[in-house]
Parts: C-alpha cells; structure tokens; sequence
C-alpha cells in the first residue's frame, strides 16, 4: 500500500531486490529522491529548535564574533537556498514554460517539486541556527549541525554517484540537487578544535601558564565546591543522627560483654574506629556528580556492544574470502564496516574517557576544597588529632586516589558485562569447549592474586629500607659540615651503602616476582587458546577449526584479556580508596571550632580579670603557667568547660612563633589590607625593619621562602608584630613577641611599638614575656601560677606585696643580669651562624628576591617545581627552558644502558625479539592450521595431523612465554646493576663535593635526587623500557604480519609512520609540558594549605577564613587550567592514533578484498585480527615513550650531580711523618682567603705565629672572619694566596683527611647523628670500650649513660632530639677527648648550657687538653680572659695580638669589647 504511494509520488519504482544482486549494485531513484533525502532533513528540524532558542532572547552581541569562518558557512548556505530555489525554477519552466508544446502527461513528478521546497525552507533554518550557535555564550562549534552535514554527505553519496553514471553515459532520468554533495565537503571541514592550536604552541615552544584557557564557570573550583557542600551537609547531618542514635542503644550492650576482655578490646577498637559520622561520603559524591556518571555510563555501554561487531564482522569478511562465488561490493561493504565501526567505537571511547578524566578531576577538586574549608573551621581538639603533614596527606593522596579510581568506576559493570558477553559469543561459535579456555583464565586469577599480596609485602620491606636510607642521607645533608670536619664521610657512606645493598636486595627479589606474574600473563592469551581448540578439536572429529572459527575466537578471546587483567586492579585500587574514604569522613565529619565560645557583646564584664580599653597589660608567670593557653582561650581556641570570654572589637594577635607566608614582604605585613604607603613606612619604621629592607634588593618586595626560611628568627618576629601594627586592630594580643630579638632590638620595639609612647599606646594591649626590664612601664600586671590567676596589680603593688610576683622577679632579674654580659657581639637577632653560610644565604636570598633567573641553567631547569619562586616571566629563562625540554639528548639514554651493561642491553633486545618471531609464528601456524578445512572438507582429519597442530600450536605459545620470562629476568638484572651504579656513584661524588656547594644549594633538592629520581631509575624506568620495547616489537610484528599477508599495505606503511611520527611528537612536546605546569601549579596548592594549617590561629585571629578560602579556590583553579588541557590533550592523542589505527584495519581489509583471489581465508582472518589489535598497542607506544622521555629525565638530573666538581683528594700519596703534629705550632704566613672566584677576600693577608701548647682566643665583631679562619685550618675554604704551616709542613700540600683526622674541633652547634651512642662517638669502630668509658667519664656523662638501659648502644635519634642540649654539648666534647689531637680548636659554643655545666667543660678542656695549643673562638670575653694570647680580628685583618692584660693597657679594640662586657682590669688574672 505504502510503496504504491511512493511509487507514485516519485514517478517510479519504489524498491526492487534485483538493483542489489548483481556486480555494480545500486539504490533505486525513488529511494535516493525520499529516504535519502528525509533522513538528514529530518534530523536538521528536529534539533533546530534548540539552536533557535538563543534567537529570541534579547541579548546584545557584538559584531566582534563575525569571524571569517562563520562568514564563509553562511555565504556557502546561501549558495545553497539559491540552488534550491533554482531547482524549483527549472522544474516549473520545464512544465509551465512558453516553450513546453508536449501534453501535459508527461509532466514532472510531485517529488521534484517537494524536494527544493524543503531544502530550501531546511536551508533558511540553518541559515538562523549558524546565527544562534554563534550567539551562545562560549560555544564554538555544533556537534549536532556537523552530524547534520555528516548525515547529508553520507546520504548524497548514492545520488552522486547516480549522476556520475549519467554523466558518464549510462542514462537515467534527471535528478536535481545532487551537486550539493561537493558543496557540503567545504562545510564538513569546519569543526577544528582548539586544541590543535594549542599543541601547535605546546611544539613550537614551552608552553607557560598564561597559555591555558580560562576554566568554564562550571569547572571552576568555587562552583564544584557549591555544589558539593549542598549535598554533603545534609547527608553529613543524617550521618551524624544514625551516630548519634548507635551511640544512645551502644552503652548497654557494652557493659553485657564486660566479661569476655579480649573480645571487648577488639569490640573497642572498633567503636573507636566507627566512632565518627561515616559512609556519607559516597554518596555525596554521586549526588553531586550523577549526571556526568549517567552520561559517562551511556558512552561505555555503547563502546562495549560496539566492540562485539567487529569479530562478527571479521567472521563474515573471512566467509566472504573463502566463497570466491560472491559479489565484490560485499567485500568492500565490510571492509567499510569495519572502518565505521572502529571509528564509531573510538569516538564513543574518547567521550567516555573524556567525561570520566573530567569528572575524576572534579572529585579531586570537591575534596581538596572540602578538607581546605575543615581545616580552616575545625575545633582544636579535632586538630591535634592528626599532624600538619597528615592533613596536608588528606588534601593531596587522598583526593589523588579519589581521583584515580572515579577515572575507572564504570569498569566495575562493564568488566562483568564484557566477559558475559564474550564468554556467550564464544559459545556460539565452539559450543562447550569454551568452558576449557575459560577454565584457565579463571585459574590465572588467584595465581596473580598471590603474586600480587607477595609483591606488596615485598613492597612494604622495600619502602622500609627506602624511608631508612632517605633518613641518613637526610641526616648527612644536614650535619655535612661536622662530618667534613671529623672527616667522618667514609663511615657514613658505608652505612648508606650498606642499607642501599638490602634495599636492592629486595628489588632485585620483587623484579623477579614480576617475571614470573609477567610470564603468566604473556602466557595466559597463548595457553588460553591453546586449551580451547585443543579440546574443540578434540572433543569429536567433525569438529574442524575453520578460519571463521579460529579468527573470531580469537579476536574475543583479545576483548576477554582486558576485563580480567583490570578487575583484580580495579578492586585492589577500591581497596585502597576505601582507606581514603574513611580518614576523609573521619577528618570532614569531625567537630568545628566553637563559635559561640567568644562574645562580642559591650553589656558583658569579665569577672576574673577585666581589661580596660587602651590598657597595655602584661601577663607573667613561670614557664608552664598558662600564659600562651590564656591567649588561646582569648581567641577562641581553647575547648570551654564553663565560664565566658567576652571582647568588644577586633583582634590583632602576635604568635609565640611567627608565622610568615610564603609571599612578599609588603604581603605578608599588609595581611590582606589596603596598601597605604605612608602607614607602611611608618609600622616598618616603627618595627625596626628599615635597616634589614635595605639589605634586600628588592626591598619590601622580597620574596619571603616557606616558613621564612630567608628570615633571621628576630625578622620574622618583626614581620610577624608588623603584620598586628598595621591592621589597626582595637585589641592586640602579643605572646612574648620580644623574645626572639636581641635586647637593644627589643628595647627599640617597647618604646616605638607596644610602650605607652608607641604606636599601639590608644590600644587594648595583652602582653605575655618573660622580659622584667618592661614590667615598670606597664598600666597593669597579671601573675599567672599553674593555670590561675595569683596575682593583678600595678609594678609597685606588686613588689610590695611579697607575692608570687617578687619571686619571679628575683629569678628573672639574676638571668637578666647574666645574659646582658653575654651579649656582647651579635648582631641583631642573626642566629649565631658562620659567616660562609650567612654571606651566601644572604646571597642566594638576595638572588632569589631579584627573580631574574640567572641561577644555574640546568638546576633551574629540572627544579622549577621545588624552587618557590614564579619564574615563568623571564625570557632568557623560557629559552633555556625551551631547549632542555625539546631535547631529551640521546646521549642520555646511551647513559643508562652504559650503566645497565651493553651485554644485558643487547640480550634483552634479542630475547625479546625472538619472544616476537615466536609470537607471529604461532599465529602464521594456526593460519596454516585453519587450512586444514579445506583441505580436507569431505574426509575424516587425521588424529597424527591433529595433534602435530595441537602440539606446535602449544609449543610455540610456551616458548613465548618463557622467552618473555628470560627478557624480563635479564632486564630485572640489569637495571638493579644500573640502579647500584647509579647512586654509588652519586653518594659517592655528594660526599666529595666542597661545602661551597651546599650553602648555595637547598637541601631539599640534594634529597629529592636521591628520593624522586632514584626511584624513578629504581622502579619506573625499567616498566617503562620493558613496556616500550614489547610495544614497539608489537607494532612491527603486526605491520609484518599484514604485510606478509596483502603485500599491497607495504604502499601505505610510509605515510602512516610519517602521520604517526608527526602525530606523537607534537603530542609529546606538549602533553610534557602541560604534566610539568600541572605538578608546578600542584605544589602551591599544597604548600598554601601546610601553610594555612600552621597559621590557623592566626588566620582565625584576623578572621581572615574568607580571603583564604578564596585564595585556595584561585591556587586550585590556577592546577586546573593545566589539568583541564592535558585531558583534552590525551583526548586528542587518542582520537588521532586510533583513526590510524583504523586505517590500518581498513586498509588490511580493503587490500584483502582487493587480492582475494590470491589469498587464502587464514591469512586475510589472520591480518584482519592483527590489525584490529594495533589501536591500543600504537596507543601504548606513544604513552610509553612520552612516559620514558619523562623518567630518563631523572637518569639526566643524578649524572648532572655526579659531574660536580670536587674538592681536594681526601688522602694523597704525600705520607706524614708518624705522629703528626707533634708540637702543634701553627703559623699562617700572608694568608688570604675568598669564598668563591669573584667574591671579596674575607681573610686579608693573616701573618702570625702560634706556638706549640699556647691557649688562644679569638675575637672580633659579627662578620670579622673567625669562622673563616677555622675553616681555613680545615680547608673548608681553600687559601687564595699565602699558606698555613702546621708543624712545618704546609697543609695544602697533604690530603684532606690526612689533615681533618688529625685537627679536632668542638663545633658550635652540637650535631649529633641517629645510630647508637658508641656509632656516634666512634663511627669507625677504632677504640676500645674502655677508652670510650673514659671519655665519658671525663666529660661528665658517665652517670647517665651507665643509667641507661641499653648503655653505649643506647639509640639516639634524628638530630639528638631525645637528649638534653647540653648533654649533645657533652659529647661532642667527648668525641674530642677521644680523638687526641695536638690542635684543639672551640667553636666557644657554651651558649646552650648553664653555667654550672659551662664550669665542667672549660675544667676538663684546661686540664684533659694542657698539653694541646688551643684556638679558642670566643662569644663570651669571660672565658678567654685567662689565655695566653688574644687575637682581635677586624675585618678579616689582625689589629691586636697580645696577653690580655697587655691588650687592656692599651685601650684599643679590645679594651673597649672588655668595656661593653663590663670587664676591667681588677677581675683579670694572667695564667
């Protein structure tokens, strides 16, 4: 009925069945007239509705979005309408014309007239869509107009294809508007994304942050988060009632169990670990997220069916190449198929990554902005729970491992659903003995399991002895200093070495697990197969193992591989994340701070102190008492049990430790406040700051380091009480802000700043210290004892009262006295160091500060991410940049391989190439194998041909297998040997570095070659080569493959490789530098929240939440900008490879078809499945060697730091005399001395002559040169001209540790290393225990070493933190004593002891060290004053060298030090 209508609409037949059966097969003109045309047509008017919709909104646009392409689309449309409208004109003067004198019979069919209407009413549509789509905010292109002109290319192919046969003689009645076709290919092309520009950049040069795209509102960090905290409030809520309900029903059933203890202690670490509100999480998290979750979800469903079609197609191409009888056309129909399908199958693919990255990436984002917003509102208690670096650990693995698994949900259906479907598909092709194949695979799955629990116990050992190793390198790194002057660095890097041998112990164990699960899994395919037809054939003899059969089943057995390798990781990964899940609803769900502790409300007094507008108060107390605790309680901070606290106003608070950020200094004082220069330059006056700006060349615009690190203690202090001036707060809370300044300074800072004359002199002031010298200037006192209040009063009141007050008065006031001897020539607060490290941290700081890049090169290069400062702007840097990372030289991989052994390099090769031969063997034998149907199709098959098949067949799958195992054990071996030589030769050069070195370098990037890049060289390069190279052989074994096959392809081998070559450079020029912008915008966002959670009472303080919780949205946002482009870049990756690899089946397919007559069905399966298999495997190749241009970077980074220069050699052939130095005299002759090439001298010309026993102290200001001239004894610094003479013979001459081992220092800060007691006295075993008892003794340790339990083998830990100061004093002391040397020299480092145990050391130094000269560095005039001589250095020159009391009589220099310190003539005895 329906086509009778049809017919009759188009003036012919509708359908007819014969068009089709026969050579040049063809569509009825009825059909190209209606079908064809209403499809594209169809699907235009349905979606117009939505791109009309921007029309009729009265929004404004400017003319500034007429682009050029847009012009050309629309010009092309109107070309278009007008053709349609043309057709309508032709086909009514045809009918209608003044020349038409035939009979209206023969007049045109109603289609020709319908036809150009509804193009031309479809044409004026798109003409308004083009607009609309232009009018959207933000919208580039259209995915549903460009699958529009898709659909009308597609369905125009048959029409023109009509009208080229006319055209080309074979007539047929005239059709009209088919030329549209060639005018649709122009409009086709316009969908470029604007990726390919970016990559464009990302090639040419470094990409830097300013390249990025601005996010979309909805990716933006402020909105993810929005939304977020709208569901998770609720469901948090909801957690926090069923808590509460359990907790009421719990109480109970608990005292029921009392009996049963063991069972109750389990029961209570349970309750413990459930006693917070949980799983709430989740299902946040889905709330938040569903839609894209559906959406994703939709993607992969579509790409599993879709992977099912192929094999179903490859069965029917082969079917199609046995029966020689059928059609051409149906061969290229396939070949086509197949080239949609796999086209159809990655797109949908890349769209589901596409969302799944993008949704795993919001995760991350919604948690890291949830654990930031915690921590700026959670309750003290809920803080101490968890460490700085615990929650920081919350913010970046946590989030991480979110975001890892959400990438990989969905395969927690599709997996089951692929293996349902394969293992159903299989069935219908080889019935039962499927269930063999499946058998295996099943089998393999524990068998991994195992491997895999016995891996990570392996990995934890391996992550133990890693931690234990970093440790001493660490500790090293930190004491380098003492270790080169005890020339102690030989023992330590045995200790390093020896636990670095266990750690490779351990790899080498772990790398042969993975050679085993390795073998296993490159066996699986092979076995798996292997037991299937074996069974298939063996089961009865009509079976026969047809090409069809033999090919389909593999290709699924291929589908089948990925979903049981990704399940037992899948879970494993869901394991971990549920750790994460836990520790982040344990954090979340936590309590908030209290807000209601604090009022602010005037009509409030306080009963137990009040404090009056304007009053300066001042809180003291022994330490202990709760002075700090009454400030927390002020803030807020502390957890109320009753009482009330009420303040009117604003805060300003003053920690006991200053908190400065990692920002300028001008940011750090104005906090967040309005920049007044006026008001600025009068807080820094104010704050004594003036004088450190001017050291600073970009002054108040410095870069300030993490934690401050370019900061004296006294500077951030004054930042810090800087940061209070200026935000003009009413109420100032100070924690003892003066004692981290010197006393002149802070004198300076009570009269400018806090005093009753100070800036602060109208405002409430709360002023806790320890300083008495202020009392007497305060309106008011509080005296805290244990926690209460004992005392408030005036001064005077108070000292009349007999109370606790005059007490700590009394103990104040004799310190007070002591200390003000003692401080006789620091300069302000800087912390007692030697001059090397302070002109070179003050250098690099100043460097720094400039930001103008001209550290070194390379460092600079490969360390962008620890140095934290914004280099991006320089472009001499960009250059420098640019060139590194374009070139990952070639030489460097010759390196690795050098180091891995040529032998073991070129055995892996071989191995793993014949593993390939054996691979392509197996499958040309079962090609060869589903011959055998023909051959004999109407005869009973052999049982002895049978088995040979079987035989072979399984032979060749285990010689893969093993020779995978061999290659991965060889490999295994030598990349432990690379890794051994790598790092020996590392630790070996660090130690021999001069101390130059490690004043300019941070330590943090010495450890981070032996942390990161080691285990990269350790653990990720070795993958990443093994990956590469099975990869790379893979790809060519299957281009082999299909050229063996159709050896037609080997014509498009070359502009494939060429595409291919292009397509992977640019990608990886790009993708790298996007992985580095993102991991240097990652650690701001880390470093800001460390930062943030140590600063916490602070922030709090200003109430600043806000401005932070903002600026955490920037620093987030700022990641991913860069996180965002390198999804999109991987996309584009993707997209681009696997379009060749489609080709490459569509080409295997097409050249199949093409010779089929010369082929036989197993070669054409066989190359067919090869080439649906090369996708992934090109996909592989390319992020394997991105990966590998990655990871050799580190194997550039360890090389650079084992080419630094050295200092002398520590022993050279010059052999000493056998006890020297007998005499010990000393003489320096012209001595002059600079810290590097280029720099001032700091020793001018030293000329003196010490004799042998003589006792001499060495003076001089800050900055002097007696710190350089110990280090000139230890050729810490060598001579720029002159010499020194130590018993005559001239110490530059002989090696380092001949000189170092026999000159002994007590160093100013006592550096002890963790290891045992005895390690840390005698590191190279040399004494006795008797003689190390003795020491002991003499040092005054004995007692309480002999306390200890385990005695000399008592552990110390890192840095002596579980001793005493001064007994880390004692036992540098009596690591001297033990060392017996003629020359002593003391850093005078009493400074940390009391001056009972400062009394012991100078009595056992007089009397143990009599017999010794010693060259004493004096801090403190009073215990030099009995030596025999003093020198007085001045600007590195000696301006007085005399007896004491010589010197007093002369009233020079020293007199006037002698003065300051309070020392006359009448307390001076001569020795």
């Amino acid at each position: 009925m329906c086509a009778a209508v049809l017919d009759e609409y188009c003036g012919s037949v509708f359908w007819n069945a014969s068009y089709l059966n026969r050579e040049d097969p063809d569509l009825p003109v009825c059909v190209e007239q209606t079908v064809l045309v209403w499809i594209p047509l169809g699907f235009l008017w349905l979606c117009a509705p939505w791109h009309l919709m921007p029309l009729c909104r009265r929004t404004q646009v400017g003319t500034k979005h007429l682009s050029k392409l847009y012009l050309c689309k629309q010009l092309v449309v109107s070309l278009l309408l007008l053709t349609a409208i043309a057709a309508l004109a032709v086909t009514l003067g045809e009918d209608y014309g003044p020349d038409n004198d035939a009979p209206s019979t023969s007049k045109h069919p109603a289609v020709n007239y319908v036809n150009p209407v509804l193009y031309a009413v479809s044409w004026i549509l798109l003409l308004l869509c083009q607009e609309g789509v232009r009018r959207r905010q933000g919208a580039v292109d259209s995915a549903t107009l460009f699958l529009f002109w898709f659909l009308l290319i597609l369905c125009d192919i048959f029409p023109f294809q009509t009208l080229l046969r006319e055209a080309l003689g074979k007539v047929r009645e005239r059709t009209c508007n088919h030329h549209i076709s060639t005018a649709t290919f122009s409009q086709a092309l316009d969908s470029s994304p604007c990726l390919s520009s970016m990559v464009m950049k990302g090639y040419k040069l470094p990409l830097v942050q300013e390249d990025m795209w601005e996010l979309s509102e909805a990716d933006s960090t402020a909105h993810i988060n929005q939304c977020f905290q709208h569901f998770m409030q609720p469901e948090l809520a909801a957690a926090r009632r069923r808590l509460q309900n359990k907790m009421r029903k719990n109480p109970d059933k608990n005292r029921d169990k009392a009996q049963d203890v063991e069972k109750k202690k389990k029961k209570d670490k349970k309750e413990e670990e459930q006693n917070y509100p949980n799983s709430w999480l989740i299902t946040t998290i889905y709330k938040t997220f569903k839609g894209v979750l559906i959406e994703s979800a939709i993607f992969k469903l579509l790409q599993d069916l879709l992977a099912f079609v192929s094999p179903q197609l490859l069965k029917l191409m082969v079917s199609f190449t046995q029966d020689k009888s059928r059609h051409t056309w149906e061969g290229y129909l396939y070949a086509v198929l197949l080239f949609s399908v796999a086209i159809l199958q990655s797109l949908f693919l890349q769209q589901y990554f596409q969302r799944c990255f993008v949704l795993g990436m919001k995760v991350r984002t919604a948690i890291m902005a949830a654990v930031y917003k915690k921590a700026l509102l959670v309750s003290n208690d809920t803080r101490k729970e968890s460490t700085v670096g615990e929650t920081v650990n919350l913010m970046s693995a946590d989030a991480q491992r979110f975001n890892d698994v959400t990438n990989f949900i969905h395969l927690l259906w599709s997996c089951p659903l692929q293996i349902i479907l394969s293992i159903a598909f299989l069935w219908l092709e080889l019935g039962p003995s499927v269930l063999a194949g499946l058998a295996v695979m099943v089998l393999m799955v524990p068998v991994n399991g195992l491997l895999a629990t016995k891996a990570r116990k392996i990995q934890i050992e391996n992550m133990k002895y890693k931690d234990k190793r970093l440790k001493i390198i660490n500790e090293i790194l930190n004491g380098i200093k003492i270790l080169k002057l005890y020339a102690w660095e030989p023992s330590f890097q045995t200790q390093v070495e020896s636990i670095r041998g266990q750690e490779l112990k351990v790899m080498k164990t772990f790398a042969y697990l993975t050679s085993v699960s390795t073998f296993i899994f490159s066996c699986a395919p092979a076995l798996v197969s292997l037991a299937t037809f074996a069974v298939f054939v063996g089961v009865s003899s009509e079976n026969v193992l047809t090409a069809e059969k033999a090919f389909t089943s593999i290709s699924l057995f291929n589908i089948l591989r990925f979903p049981l390798a990704m399940l037992p990781m899948l879970i494993a990964a869901i394991v971990q994340t549920t750790v994460s899940r836990k520790r982040l609803e344990k954090f979340l769900g936590g309590d908030d701070l209290e807000n209601d502790l604090v009022q602010h409300d005037p009509s409030f007094s306080m009963f137990t102190i009040n404090i009056k507008p304007g009053r300066l108060v001042a809180v003291v107390g022994a330490v202990g008492s709760g002075k700090s605790s009454l400030i927390s309680a002020l803030l807020g901070e502390m957890h109320s049990s009753k009482g009330l606290i009420n303040i009117q106003g604003s805060l300003a608070f003053v920690p006991q430790q200053a908190w400065i950020q990692n920002a300028t200094l001008r940011d750090n004082i104005l906090f967040g406040s309005l920049h007044e220069e006026r008001r600025l330059q009068e807080v820094i006056q104010a704050c004594a700051l003036a004088p450190d700006l001017e050291l600073l060349a970009a002054g108040d615009l410095t870069e300030i380091g993490e934690k401050g690190i370019n900061l004296s203690g006294g500077q951030k202090q004054r930042v810090s009480l800087a940061r209070a001036v200026y935000s003009q707060a009413d109420i100032y809370l100070l924690d003892d802000p003066l004692s981290a300044v010197d006393s002149h300074v802070g004198k300076h800072l009570f009269d400018k700043v806090i005093g009753p004359n100070g800036l602060l002199r109208y405002k409430t002031r709360i002023l806790v210290t320890h300083s008495v010298s202020f009392l007497p200037y305060v309106d008011e006192i509080v005296v805290l004892k244990d926690g209460v209040v004992s005392e408030v009063g005036t001064y005077k009141s108070l000292q009349t009262s007999r109370g606790a007050f005059s007490e700590v008065l009394n103990l104040y006031a004799g310190e007070q006295n002591n200390r003000s001897h003692s401080e006789e020539d620091t300069q302000p607060d800087s912390p007692l160091e030697d001059t090397i490290s302070v002109t070179l941290k003050r250098e690099s700081s100043l460097r720094r500060s400039q930001r103008n890049g001209r550290l070194v090169h390379s460092e600079m290069v490969s360390d962008r991410s620890e140095l934290g400062l914004r280099v991006s702007k320089s472009p001499l840097l960009q250059k420098i940049i640019f060139t590194f990372f374009l070139l990952v030289k070639f030489s460097v991989y010759l390196q690795y391989l050098r180091a891995m052994g040529w032998g073991y390099s070129v055995m892996v090769f071989v191995v793993y190439f014949i593993q390939n031969i054996a691979f392509i063997g197996q499958n040309l034998w079962l090609s060869d194998w589903t011959n055998d149907a023909v051959d004999f199709q109407n005869m009973t098959y052999p049982t002895s041909k049978r088995d040979t098949r079987v035989g072979v067949f399984g032979a060749l799958g285990v010689a893969q297998g093993l020779f995978v195992f061999l290659g991965t054990l060889l490999l295994a071996n030598a990349s432990v040997d690379a890794s051994r030589i790598m790092h020996s030769e590392l630790l070996n050069n660090i130690l021999r570095v001069p101390m130059l070195f490690f004043d300019t370098t941070p330590i943090g990037r010495v450890v981070n070659r032996f942390a990161k890049d080691i285990f990269t060289i350790d653990e990720a390069i070795p993958q990443s080569f093994r990956s590469w190279i099975m990869c790379l052989l893979g790809v060519l074994g299957t281009l082999f493959v299909i050229c063996l096959a159709t050896p037609f392809f080997t014509i498009i081998i070359i502009p494939l490789a060429l595409i291919y070559y292009f397509v992977q450079r640019f990608y990886i020029a790009t993708s790298r530098q996007l992985r580095r912008l993102d991991s240097v915008s990652r650690s701001p966002i880390y470093s800001h929240f460390g930062e943030t959670v140590s600063g916490l009472s602070v922030i709090r303080a200003y109430n600043h939440q806000e401005r932070f919780l903002k600026h955490n949205e920037i620093t987030i946002d700022e990641n991913l900008k860069n996180v965002y482009p390198w999804i999109v870049s991987n996309r584009w990756l993707a997209i681009r490879l696997e379009f060749l690899g489609n080709l490459v089946v569509f080409f295997a397919a097409l050249f199949a078809v093409v010779s089929r007559n010369s082929l036989n069905s197993g070669l054409v399966g066989l190359s067919i499945s090869y080439a649906l298999n090369v996708t992934q495997t090109l996909n592989w190749l390319v992020r394997m060697t991105s990966e590998l241009e990655t990871n050799i970077v580190a194997v550039e980074r360890v090389s650079e730091y084992t080419k630094l220069e050295n200092e002398a050699k520590w022993i050279t052939d010059t052999r000493l005399p056998k006890n020297w130095p007998e005499e010990g005299r000393l003489q320096f002759e012209d001595y002059k001395v600079r810290y590097r090439p280029g720099l001032d001298l700091v020793l001018h010309g030293i000329t003196c002559d010490i004799g042998s026993t003589e006792k001499i102290g060495i003076v001089g200001r800050t900055g002097a040169g007696k710190s350089s001239l110990t280090n000139s004894l230890f050729r810490i610094v060598e001579a720029a001209e002159g010499r020194i003479l130590l018993d005559n013979i001239d110490i530059s001459t002989i090696g380092l540790h001949d000189l170092r081992n026999n000159l002994t220092i007590i160093p100013q800060d006592p550096v002890l290393f963790s290891g045992t007691l005895r390690m840390n006295l005698d590191p190279f075993d040399k004494f006795t225990d008797e003689d190390l008892w003795r020491v002991l003794e003499l040092s005054h340790l004995k007692d309480y070493v002999a306390g200890l339990q385990e005695k000399l083998e008592h552990e110390v830990t890192e840095g002596g933190e579980n001793l005493s100061v001064g007994q880390r004093q004692l036992l540098c002391l009596a690591r001297a004593l033990l060392r017996k040397s003629r020359i002593l020299i003391l850093d005078e480092a009493t400074a940390a002891v009391d001056l009972e145990t400062d009394n012991l050391i100078q009595n056992t130094i007089s009397k143990e060290f009599s017999h010794c000269t010693v060259l004493t560095i004096a801090h403190r005039l009073h215990s030099i004053m009995d030596n025999s001589r003093i020198m007085v250095l001045d600007a590195g020159k000696i301006v007085e060298f005399d007896t004491p009391s010589n010197l007093l009589e002369k009233k020079g220099h020293f007199y006037a030090m002698a003065k300051d310190a309070g020392i006359t003539r009448e307390n001076v005895t001569t020795l």
